[in-house]
């Protein structure tokens, strides 16, 4: 169980982080607030293992749901649940189930009282938090946790736009080939090229695909050519027929239950309650597969670019996406299924009142323009000059007014 994080309920049209401290390294009642609309414009939070990383993200994402911004959290390491621990009376039979074997909940409950009171906050102000608020927490491909619907329903992306359809209908290909270990290029893979034109036939002809329905018509498309190109030159059957056997076991398999079912993966019933308040969505990842990884980022996050474009522009902040440890997911060299739509959301997310944070021990694991984009830097501590050298190259890019000397110092 973590240490108590502040969770300011005092400060209205800011998020308030954090205080600054003096020589003596004491907080000095200094607040440290940013403007919402500052993480349209996106931000990154850098540091060491140990740094607070985690602690400060959830501190944040307590801060936005506080000010009416939902919240959309991806949690690779498991850690972002705590922002479910809301006790409303703050007494020490809340504390009980989560206390280690040999602690005293009495002892906890009082140790987060007074911390959480050091900030100004009370247990009226959880309970309001916790009732206005409420935080799901989602275990994909695990019955542990909250079930959603992952590859179940290929529904089309609510944004009617051809680029909403060709990208999502990518990002469903490029996740389902990556979890059955099969690499294949988005512009000449011919594994690729017939499942991307076979989810956006279906999507076209009016149809919600499942993945059943696609695994059958691998073997019989309803399409001749692909390109100028007859389909079985392109693709032959027995080829075909590999692939369909291939993506079969995923439906064969008695853990695929697990992916299906559940609630829909649907960004708006996710966010929002009938009632319009904002809630908070923990995807959690970290007992999943690289691979499996990847088919959830993919499918999450572009459903958040399809349901962004068919939105009316904001400047306002509404929606905030916060990925925890976010190293692999958007590399430098590399191009893995989540690459595509985060790289999406930094270029398009401000217009639509989206912003992203990405949390990460080593900068040097981000591709450039996923630093270039983020207009808010959170920095810890870090651990190699390679480290520091890559983050001052990314705040010279996107410095603005940032005096990158004084921080190179």
């Amino acid at each position: 169980m973590s240490d108590p994080v502040p969770t300011p309920t005092t400060f209205p049209g800011k998020l308030r982080i954090g205080e600054h401290t003096g020589a003596d390294h004491a907080r000095n009642g200094s607040a440290v607030a940013l403007d919402p609309a500052s993480l349209c414009t996106h931000g990154v939070i850098v540091g060491m293992t140990g740094s607070g990383k985690t602690g400060l993200g959830i501190s944040l994402l307590e801060e936005a749901l506080n000010n009416g911004v939902a919240v959309l959290a991806i949690d690779p390491k498991g850690d972002l649940g705590n922002l479910a621990l809301t006790f409303p009376t703050l007494a020490p039979n809340e504390f009980a189930p989560w206390v280690p074997p040999g602690g005293d909940p009495a002892q906890v409950a009082t140790d987060w009282t007074s911390g959480l009171a050091s900030w100004g906050i009370g247990a009226t102000d959880v309970a309001r938090f916790r009732q206005q608020h409420p935080v799901t927490l989602y275990t994909p491909g695990s019955t542990v946790g909250r079930r959603i619907d992952i590859i179940g329903s290929m529904a089309p992306p609510s944004s009617p736009s051809p680029e909403a359809l060709h990208d999502e209908a990518a990002a469903i290909t490029q996740g389902l080939l990556s979890l059955v270990g099969i690499e294949s290029d988005p512009l000449s893979g011919r594994e690729h090229v017939l499942l991307a034109n076979l989810i956006e036939a279906g999507w076209a002809a009016g149809e919600v695909l499942d993945l059943p329905t696609l695994v059958v018509r691998i073997a019989q498309p309803p399409m001749r050519k692909l390109g100028v190109i007859d389909l079985d030159t392109f693709f032959p059957p027995a080829d075909r027929n590999a692939l369909m056997m291939r993506l079969n076991g995923l439906l064969a398999s008695p853990s695929a239950a697990a992916w299906n079912g559940g609630d829909p993966l649907d960004i708006a019933s996710l966010l929002w309650s009938p009632s319009g308040d904002a809630k908070a969505a923990v995807i959690s990842i970290a007992h999943l597969s690289d691979a499996e990884r990847q088919l959830v980022m993919s499918r999450v996050l572009s459903k958040l670019v399809s349901w962004m474009r068919s939105q009316a522009g904001s400047s306002t902040l509404r929606v905030l996406l916060y990925i925890d440890e976010v190293s692999g997911f958007v590399p430098p060299v590399a191009a893995p299924a989540s690459k595509g739509p985060i790289l999406t959301l930094l270029k398009q997310a401000r217009a639509f009142g989206v912003g992203v944070v990405l949390s990460t021990q080593n900068p040097i694991d981000l591709d450039y323009r996923a630093i270039s984009n983020a207009g808010t830097w959170m920095i810890g501590r870090l651990q190699t000059q390679q480290d520091k050298d890559r983050l001052i190259d990314g705040l010279k890019s996107a410095s603005g007014g940032t005096d990158v000397a004084t921080i190179d110092a």
